[in-house]
């Protein structure tokens, strides 16, 4: 793909200029740490013949620097750091070789963008004159911001081009490092020196072996991106790096303000897809999954947003609840499936993550940061992503029940700010969906945030019934079907149809009695004001239905004038629709959108507000369960007790 006109290019020649002092940098460096405290001595051992075998060796990778092994107090060699993470094996090996470039190359990334930050702000020139000794008193304090500034793009640059450099050495091994503290911000140098003295220190403790060198690496990166976007947040001076976009084509590597980069490559799919067929019942759920699957091919890589994002009809976050055994897997498996087969034929990076409550840890913050890198790998603007959290009851706690793990609640946490935060940023190219057979447990601020409803409920008539026995015996059977056209049931449009008017009226006993109440008050609900009358009247029965609920209604609204799906020529064949510019889809799509009538809104309010009535009433009976089964212990225990004393 093209590159982005609003990318600036970071020349070459400008990168290379920087490696000599990234190299001196990495060999050796003094540094006083000023606010992270020593764990380990920085002394490295000495080489001699008669030291013992077993004892590991601090080797330079640098010809010519053999005779040097060991440095001074303060003294810093991350070079031969990382090569005595090998037991001792007097070669360097290629992750060893392939670790020390990548620093060596995100160090000089680092210099050159925060070269070019100074440049673009008047940074450069308040440097030139504070050299000179005429610097004004009364722009000192400007001078410490950019300083401050350029500290924070050098330090996140950094950490941000090593991660991606050193990509294809992942492993599944994971290291939990404690907190990132040496982070200063006086200038970028010192910056670079400050991170790079704490990386010694991190692979000194955890980098027993090359899997755990790569991992501890991959760790201190993370948490040092996570403090310095901190920072940065409440910074100054940093507009110009936020609104900036820099590529470095040799790499393939773009700097984007502070925001992760990724090899934008999808992941290995192993899971059994479903054929829409093959999902028996679940009418609407499956025609809004269908749709979204393709909405999500519309996003365009070079602007990196999608048409339907802008237009109001794209689906960011989905819930999907119903009992057990009524398709949410199968659901999962056929959307992702559909998504994987047309980005497959356009040529798309596809990425399929699950949060699962294997990501529940029982070190503290360790929960939080497997939800924030589940969230930033679907995120990532490179890919075309669909992110599933199943059992989501299980897995995010609800404030304020004793029984939530701490584990839980940061998941929690992590989810409400990323999909409704101040910094959620909707692009398009991916999408997250919240299943569980028991919504009722889930927090309502966390639930509140899926902005569309998916009610599995399952095969529901006698026809699928029927479709799903035929599916399900296979075919080593001579049984005939009787009087039955399989599957015809299943037919989408049709089955929708029905669901979508099934909505005029709602379905939970309580909102029944308010739509009722509401109607003979006002009459037909055929204008906004009476609309909002009945909004009103679900609320002083709810107080849950807050104004985040009519965001979500009015989203699904708009979905609903987006009720066509792309043609699926337009799937099979990308240069008709995919492979255009963003203008010409955006145009495309906005011809086959539909007005907005009252019934779709009387409908969608109703599905929405049916989803809430039900979590509610099944979420008290929940709790007056438990309370009748306390109620009983106690009078049991009340009873023996007094038995007892008798």
């Amino acid at each position: 793909m093209s590159q982005s006109s609003d990318q600036m290019e970071l020349r070459e020649e400008e990168i290379r200029k920087h490696y000599g002092p990234a190299a001196e940098m990495l060999m050796r460096l003094d540094h006083s740490p000023r606010l992270a405290k020593p764990r380990l001595s920085l002394e490295a051992p000495e080489k001699s013949p008669d030291v013992a075998a077993t004892r590991r060796r601090f080797r330079s990778t640098t010809p010519g620097l053999l005779s040097r092994t060991s440095a001074p107090a303060g003294g810093v060699r991350l070079l031969d750091r990382i090569a005595a993470a090998d037991e001792d094996d007097p070669l360097t090996s290629p992750a060893q070789a392939a670790v020390a470039h990548a620093l060596r190359r995100a160090v000089s990334v680092a210099l050159t963008v925060a070269d070019a930050f100074a440049d673009q702000t008047a940074l450069t020139e308040l440097k030139r004159t504070n050299l000179e000794g005429r610097l004004p008193q009364d722009r000192s304090t400007e001078f410490t911001e950019f300083l401050t500034a350029e500290s924070l793009v050098a330090l996140y640059t950094f950490a941000n081009a090593t991660s991606f450099l050193l990509s294809a050495q992942a492993g599944e091994q994971s290291v939990d490092l404690g907190s990132v503290d040496e982070v200063l911000t006086d200038n970028a140098p010192l910056a670079l020196h400050g991170a790079i003295w704490e990386l010694d220190q991190k692979l000194g403790q955890f980098a027993k072996d090359e899997p755990t060198l790569i991992a501890t690496i991959f760790a201190y990166c993370e948490q040092l991106m996570e403090k310095v976007a901190q920072r940065a947040s409440t910074a100054g001076r940093l507009a110009s790096f936020n609104q900036a976009s820099w590529r470095v084509e040799a790499d393939d590597f773009t700097v984007q303000g502070f925001t992760p980069a990724r090899k934008a490559k999808g992941s290995a799919l192993t899971m059994t897809f479903k054929k829409p067929n093959e999902v028996v019942g679940n009418h609407i759920a499956k025609y809004q999954a269908m749709k979204l699957s393709k909405m999500l091919m519309a996003y365009d890589f070079e602007r990196r947003l999608n048409p339907f994002a802008e237009l109001g009809g794209f689906i960011f976050t989905f819930m999907g609840d119903g009992k057990p055994g009524t398709g949410k897997t199968t659901l999962i498996q056929m959307m992702a499936g559909l998504v994987n087969e047309y980005c497959q034929t356009a040529g798309y990076p596809f990425r399929y993550q699950n949060l699962s409550t294997d990501n529940i840890d029982s070190y503290q913050g360790k929960s939080g940061q497997n939800a924030k890198a589940f969230i930033n790998n679907v995120l990532d603007p490179g890919v075309i992503g669909f992110g599933t959290i199943d059992d989501i009851d299980q897995l995010a706690g609800k404030r304020g029940d004793r029984q939530s793990s701490a584990g839980q609640l940061e998941i929690t946490a992590v989810l409400m700010e990323s999909f409704a935060g101040a910094n959620t940023v909707v692009r398009g190219n991916c999408t997250f969906g919240m299943f569980s057979n028991y919504p009722e447990n889930v927090d309502d601020a966390l639930r509140q945030r899926a902005g569309a409803r998916f009610l599995v409920d399952g095969p529901q008539t006698r026809d699928d019934y029927i479709d799903i026995l035929y599916l399900l015996m296979g075919k080593n059977h001579d049984i005939p079907v009787g009087a039955h056209e399989v599957f015809s049931a299943q037919e989408i449009k049709k089955a929708v149809a029905a669901s979508f008017d099934s909505h005029a009226r709602p379905h939970e006993e309580g909102l029944m009695r308010v739509f009722d109440r509401v109607h003979d008050d006002v009459g037909a609900l055929d204008t906004i004001a009476k609309l909002g009358t009945y909004l009103k009247g679900i609320q002083d029965a709810d107080e849950r239905f807050t104004g985040r609920a009519i965001k979500n209604i009015t989203d699904a609204v708009k979905v609903r004038a987006m009720d066509f799906e792309l043609p699926d020529e337009w799937m099979e064949e990308p240069d008709l629709f995919l492979f255009k510019d963003y203008d010409t889809k955006k145009g495309m799509i906005s011809e086959l959108r539909q007005p907005i009538t009252v019934e779709m809104v009387i409908q969608e309010i109703n599905r929405y507000a049916d989803s809430e009535f039900r979590y509610a009433d099944k979420s008290d009976e929940v709790a007056i369960d438990a309370m009748v089964r306390d109620f009983g212990r106690q009078e049991i225990a009340k009873k023996r007790y007094l038995e007892g004393k008798g």
